[in-house]
């Protein structure tokens, strides 16, 4: 705040392009159905246009066609996006084939949003996704991209609405948006969650509640608060994926495939769970100067749990001793060995072991930002800079043994022809206590300017600088006493560069450079191995253009890019390597088209061709050739044709080619495409019903991929939609 307010009495020194403020009053909804026109991913409000980078913008309106109500199901309907799934790590999300959740990439209206759990989109007026380096906005992280959710606002009228959906395995879900004009100056709104199910279709039942609400007052005058509280409770079940399995006995790796099962079978306890909760406590102010500037401040406490008990899905097998070569049955399948399509069948043997994730997160950020126009040297300066303040700390608690004081409950197999077999086991009885604490702080400055070089080109810099410390202490799970500590102290610049020829009001094209930089604790530990290692770097490459169709109603975005981690460190839990030596690259072409055509379609598409991903310098253990969870094809239609005045339809295609799962384990899972569909039916202003039927021809895929197992793609299902206004 200090840097902004010395930045708002330098522009005094400067002519202001306008001289007088006139705040923008928002009194009703944005109608921008599938096309965006504008973002707040750049820092502040910004036309898509105007960013020398691209971006994907997945509307309210999109989510409510499609019913995505996790931000997991937004993002697989953009390209690019693949899933990583959990072992003794944390399960992610992968952009151009790096990192996303796992970086703690992932923004709540501009703010790191780092904790793992569930995210529901009841409160969310749209997903910008940014592509390529950017840390030079957001600080550490960000080598394949950003994910920005922006909740929705209040707003100067009274407006409802209640959308009830009923679909396949009991699904009930129940979605309340409420907005309140309190005064002339003022509204409230609040939006409410409920949703259950047996089975999300891919193995997992829910049980999630949430609720958003918000104030804000002083709408449009020269300073304007928000105040806001957010609240999400997950209570879900888990399937934490299948074995995969070769086409026959003594077939080779590269025949390993997914098993012959309905996508939503289940074999885990009916005591593992997936519980966690998110807490998020904002308070927002916005003050407009004379001159025109912005300086806008927001501060949040975020406080998050989680709970998962799950049970590893494995075949059962006996042992094999690596310096005699005899075999050893296990009593448990005594005549079952290595299982092979050939050998399954409803009484192969199934073993489910025991992964906890019990952990605790508290964050909190400031941070604010000043923007401002101006006129220097005859040149139009869009002037952006601002501070940010951080403090994070993760502690992660173990079960204990019988041995430390604890109890540990045996899990009792089970067979391929019983799945849902109720077994349980009591949860509560484990006895958990600390196992690692890690406790960050940082601060972050950054400025950046766009310079209209004259009417057509313009210019786009920035300059970060970010300085974090970390410490982490292992603790013994008994006494609690410190074990190990360790300390990391980074401080690492960010540079953006981009060029935009815009040579009309519908064509924008734009050349630009930017980097990005990973540090060893942004997945909240350290150890001997790693506390030392300089943060990753990589850079992105990238040009492309927007073009608006004549009557600007559907708009096309083009890019090719090249991404390089120039040193990347490679770290793998099983032989624990850590080095800075590696060296990887991708590089490939986008394009995304949103918007309507003619008076009866609208259509969203989003692509990805990535025919170049290459492990430059591998590290000894690691992955090699083309890095695991880089489809060379990804990409998704969604088109909808309004039939009559009350009907309307729509229809979408996603795909994925083949993909390897992480650590090439030397087999390629096979690719897919899905078909969904839509119809809507207006009955007036106030009522609307909708059905969606999803994954039509029951797809059988791998979603989730980790070496050892894959969580399916969810079956076909059916919902129903009813939607009232009031």
């Amino acid at each position: 705040m200090l840097l902004a307010g010395s930045l708002a009495a330098t522009a005094e020194t400067v002519a202001p392009v306008q001289a007088t403020l006139t705040p923008v009053t928002v009194t009703g909804a944005r109608d921008e159905g599938l096309r965006a026109t504008r973002t707040g991913i750049g820092k502040g409000d910004q036309a898509l246009r105007d960013l020398p980078q691209s971006v994907t913008v997945v509307t309210e309106q999109l989510m409510d066609e499609r019913q995505l109500t996790t931000l997991k199901e937004v993002l697989k309907n953009t390209s690019g996006i693949t899933f990583l799934a959990a072992e003794g790590g944390e399960e992610d999300i992968r952009l151009r084939g790096f990192p996303l959740q796992g970086t703690g990439d992932v923004f709540v209206d501009g703010m790191r949003d780092p904790a793992f759990y569930d995210r529901d989109t009841f409160a969310f007026d749209r997903v910008e996704l940014l592509r390529g380096s950017a840390s030079m906005l957001f600080g550490r992280g960000s080598t394949g991209g950003a994910v920005n959710m922006v909740t929705k606002q209040p707003r100067l009228l009274n407006e409802h609405q209640v959308d009830l959906t009923l679909g396949s395995y009991r699904y009930r879900r129940m979605v309340a948006d409420f907005n309140l004009k309190t005064d002339e100056r003022a509204a409230l709104r609040l939006q409410l969650m409920n949703t259950k199910a047996d089975n999300n279709g891919a193995g997992s039942s829910l049980d999630k509640n949430g609720a958003h609400v918000s104030y804000r007052w002083g709408i449009g005058t020269a300073d304007e608060f928000t105040a806001s509280l957010y609240h999400l409770d997950n209570r879900n079940g888990i399937n934490y994926g299948l074995p995969w399995i070769r086409s026959y006995s003594g077939a080779p790796t590269s025949s390993t495939t997914v098993m012959p099962l309905d996508p939503s079978t289940y074999y885990g306890m009916a005591s593992d769970r997936n519980h966690g909760h998110a807490t998020q406590l904002t308070l927002d102010q916005r003050h407009w100067f004379d001159n025109g500037a912005e300086l806008h401040t927001k501060l949040r406490r975020g406080a998050y749990a989680r709970d998962q008990r799950a049970s590893t899905i494995r075949f059962c097998r006996g042992s094999t001793n690596t310096s005699t070569q005899v075999y050893t049955p296990n009593p448990l399948c005594p005549d079952q060995h290595n299982v092979a399509l050939d050998r399954f069948g409803p009484n192969t043997v199934l073993t489910r072991g025991t992964q906890l994730k019990v952990q605790d997160l508290d964050t909190t950020y400031l941070q604010s930002d000043y923007n401002q126009t101006v006129q220097v040297l005859g040149l139009k300066h869009e002037v952006l800079a601002g501070i940010e303040l951080a403090r994070e700390q993760k502690v992660v608690y173990g079960a204990r043994n019988a041995a430390q004081g604890g109890f540990v409950p045996t899990k009792p197999v089970t067979t391929v022809g019983a799945p849902n077999d109720g077994a349980w086991i009591e949860e509560a009885a484990r006895v958990l206590s600390p196992t690692s604490r890690y406790t960050s702080t940082g601060w972050g400055l950054y400025a950046q300017d766009l310079v209209s070089l004259n009417p057509e080109w313009k210019l786009l810099a920035g300059l970060r600088y970010d300085h974090l410390e970390g410490d982490y202490a292992t603790l013994n799970i008994v006494s609690g006493a410190t074990t190990a500590a360790y300390r990391m102290k980074v401080g690492a610049w960010s540079k953006r560069l981009g060029l935009l020829w815009q040579p009309s009001d519908r064509q924008s094209f734009h050349a630009s450079v930017a980097n990005s930089f990973n540090t060893s604790g942004d997945a909240y530990s350290l150890s001997a191995a790693n506390v030392n290692t300089p943060p990753e770097q990589a850079v992105n490459l990238e040009v492309g253009a927007r073009i608006e169709s004549e009557d600007k109603r559907l708009s096309t975005r083009l890019a090719l890019f090249k991404t390089v981690k120039l040193h990347e460190r490679n770290t793998d839990p099983l032989v624990n390597l850590t080095t800075l030596s590696g060296r990887r690259h991708v590089a490939g072409f986008e394009m995304d088209v949103a918007g309507r055509i003619g008076s009866a379609w609208e259509v969203f598409g989003s692509y990805m061709w990535l025919p170049v991903a290459k492990i430059d310098t591998p590290v000894t253990g690691g992955e090699t050739g083309r890095p695991s969870l880089t489809p060379k094809h990804t990409g998704t239609i969604w088109a909808t044709y309004r039939a009559q005045a009350q009907w309307r339809l729509g229809a979408s295609l996603n795909l994925r080619s083949a993909q390897t799962p992480n650590r090439n384990p030397g087999w390629e899972v096979p690719g897919y495409a899905t078909l969904d569909a839509m119809a809507e039916y207006v009955h007036d202003a106030r009522l609307s019903f909708k059905a969606n039927l999803n994954n039509l021809s029951n797809r059988l895929y791998a979603d989730q991929l980790y070496s050892g197992h894959y969580v399916p793609g969810a079956a076909r299902m059916l919902q129903l939609t009813a939607s009232l206004k009031f």
